[in-house]
């Protein structure tokens, strides 16, 4: 079974765009990946078109063969581009080998360790600006089933944070702490946005209502600064989500920088780099919890790999999405109890609708996570994806 197409898909879904991969065969299976790269989807899109001279040809049950050979023959390998769009070819060769078989692709992981994982919702508090706003939509996500609640309350804030910014943010923490008041978890995001006092202080504040952890309290590229933002603060650390292998991962491992690791599937290059990462994390007794914003493809593709590691006790869920998803993605997972369903159909379990992607044509969107404006995440006709 050769491969003998990729086809690149790109989607608007609101705050960004979906970048999905079909990859087609000479036996008719064919196999989805996700690239979704934002704001920078044309880019991660035209890296999947030059894989393509690689790996069109080539036997796609293949699956480690053709990720290293791709690695190596692009030469400046790693970053985000080129390993999103490997993540994507990988995701799709997966699927396709567990529909050969007949089987989820867990089951060719190493088979399950668990059958539903805990989720935790990004996304619940959609429009919210104030605190009163965020306690509000707190309430709704913990109606929906949700047993963790992670969010960002630091507004337009960037490397520095005035004593009014430090104010407004603790006042939303603490109006979402009353609600959750030991229902559910609450974490806290940082988006890469401070320096290191300026973290140091943010993750004090936060520690006082017991959050779960404090991520990417300041940008990456520099794990030691992330090593003495640890040691100084009393919040847990959880980082990890814009290193692109396990080669970026042993300098943060060795730096005992973070007491999270969060890779991501696309970013990482795929499922089995996800799946040694997880590893490698386990090794050091860290608990790794994937970066997953994204997609129901890459939802799904997490999920494979979360029913196959011991080391994966929590994943990120997009609480609420665009209402075209339904439309667009048929998923083989259920919410029940706080918890996603591990999908016994084979491959991945999910399909993409071509037809009805074509409704949705790529619109530009800009970063909004240092304007003030980042909760404007969903369109105001929103709901939760999975419901109990």
């Amino acid at each position: 079974m050769k491969i003998t197409a990729l086809t690149p898909y790109i989607a608007d879904c609101f705050r960004t765009n979906w970048v999905f991969l079909k990859v087609e065969t000479s036996d008719g299976i064919y196999g989805w990946g996700e690239a979704s790269l934002e704001y920078r989807e044309h880019t991660v899109a035209e890296a999947i078109r030059e894989i393509g001279r690689t790996v069109i040809g080539k036997r796609a049950s293949d699956i480690d063969a053709i990720w290293h050979d791709v690695n190596r023959e692009v030469y400046y390998r790693g970053g985000p581009v080129y390993m999103s769009a490997l993540g994507a070819l990988e995701m799709a060769l997966w699927d396709i080998k567990g529909k050969q078989f007949g089987v989820p692709v867990c089951e060719l992981l190493g088979g399950r360790v668990r059958d539903r994982i805990q989720c935790y919702a990004n996304a619940w508090f959609s429009g919210a600006r104030e605190p009163e706003e965020f306690a509000t939509k707190a309430k709704d996500a913990l109606e929906a089933g949700y047993k963790g609640l992670k969010w960002d309350p630091f507004g337009s804030a960037y490397l520095e944070l005035t004593p009014q910014e430090f104010a407004k943010a603790e006042a939303c923490v603490a109006a979402v702490a009353e609600v959750v008041a030991g229902r559910a978890e609450l974490l806290i995001e940082g988006h890469g946005r401070f320096n290191v006092p300026a973290a140091i202080r943010a993750g004090d504040m936060v520690a006082a209502y017991n959050v779960g952890w404090f991520e990417e309290p300041i940008p990456p590229g520099n794990v030691d600064a992330l090593a003495n933002v640890r040691r100084k603060t009393k919040a847990p650390i959880a980082a990890g989500e814009r290193l692109y292998s396990r080669w970026d991962y042993l300098p943060f491992f060795t730096a005992q920088c973070a007491d999270f690791a969060q890779p991501d599937v696309i970013h990482v290059g795929g499922m089995a780099e996800l799946r040694r990462i997880a590893d490698l994390a386990e090794a050091h007794f860290i608990p790794c919890c994937p970066h997953n914003p994204c997609g129901p493809v890459a939802n799904a593709a997490t999920l494979q790999v979360a029913a196959s590691s011991h080391n994966i006790p929590r994943l990120e869920t997009m609480a609420t999405d665009v209402p075209w998803r339904a439309e667009v993605a048929q998923e083989a997972t259920t919410y029940i109890d706080g918890c996603l369903t591990i999908p016994e159909s084979p491959g991945l379990g999910v399909d993409i609708d071509v037809e009805a992607l074509a409704k949705y044509p790529f619109l530009p969107h800009e970063l909004r996570h240092y304007k003030g404006t980042l909760t404007d995440i969903r369109p105001e006709n929103a709901d939760y994806i999975f419901k109990q």
